[in-house]
């Protein structure tokens, strides 16, 4: 997938890293429009071509009673004025096929869970719909198993597919990153690694998840100099009290010293 074909994606000429980039879940419209509002602003001044990311509904949950959304329509009609308001596609998690058509009337990427990534009518659902699709790599599966889940999407005549990587089970409550990944899935698609996700500690015995968002950095420095082609990134202007994984987001004043970081490596990166 060549990512001109994201609408309205800017400084796609900059050699950058591409990012997608926002809250876990959508918690409400100030919330929202104040992230966005930040990345934008950080993503124009380092030239970095940018997706505003949020789900409108977290439908994966440890807990009955955790967090799971304000309202389809409602957050789904908060990511379209983002869109709107800042001039930046944005991409949204979905995980029924009803869910594929409804999504597709207001963001630019529909992007398939890790936990559903196997689940072909969805893949499917999402790739008729004509918007770009993201696969995030099941924790479960080796990065040569996604070969498989790109061809359903080329299979519809949907060629605007991509992968990512969001690390694989370490035991029961870790996980880890294997970068010799990246260049295996880039032979099946655009690439991006997930950091943030990557650092979760799963399966609590509290029904929340844990994270090392101490390790951001270290793994997204590294998926830059392996060369991944995209980043992902969730964050937050109070990590601690987000409704969704607070527990491995970056924290929102830290992302443009982090962002700095990433590009210096990319143009390092980019003379060999």
């Amino acid at each position: 997938m060549n990512i001109h074909h994201i609408p309205q994606i800017k400084h796609i000429e900059s050699g950058n890293f591409f990012l997608l980039a926002g809250p876990c879940a959508i918690e409400g419209e100030e919330m929202a429009m104040r992230i966005a509002e930040k990345l934008v602003g950080i993503t124009d001044k380092l030239e970095i071509p940018f997706v505003f990311k949020g789900s409108f509904k977290k439908a994966n949950r440890s807990r009955i009673d955790s967090f799971s959304g304000i309202g389809d329509e409602k957050a789904l009609k908060i990511l379209e004025k983002v869109s709107k308001t800042f001039g930046v596609p944005t991409v949204t998690d979905i995980h029924t096929n009803e869910d594929a058509e409804m999504a597709a009337q207001y963001v630019d990427v529909l992007q398939i869970p890790a936990f559903l990534v196997r689940q072909t009518d969805l893949v499917v659902a999402a790739a008729n719909t004509g918007k770009v699709v993201n696969l995030k790599k099941g924790q479960f599966m080796s990065p040569e198993s996604m070969k498989h889940a790109v061809q359903k999407v080329l299979d519809c005549n949907n060629q605007n597919v991509m992968v990512t990587d969001r690390g694989t089970m370490f035991g029961y409550q870790d996980m880890i990153v294997d970068f010799r990944g990246i260049p295996t899935m880039q032979q099946y698609a655009t690439t991006v690694l997930d950091v943030t996700h990557s650092l979760q500690q799963p399966n609590q015995t509290a029904g929340v998840t844990g994270g090392r968002p101490d390790m951001i950095e270290t793994i997204a420095k590294a998926g830059i100099a392996v060369g991944v082609d995209g980043i992902f990134i969730e964050t937050h202007f109070d990590p601690a009290n987000a409704k969704s994984d607070g527990a491995n987001m970056l924290h929102l004043d830290y992302f443009e010293n982090l962002m700095t970081k990433l590009v210096a490596i990319r143009k390092t990166v980019n003379q060999f």
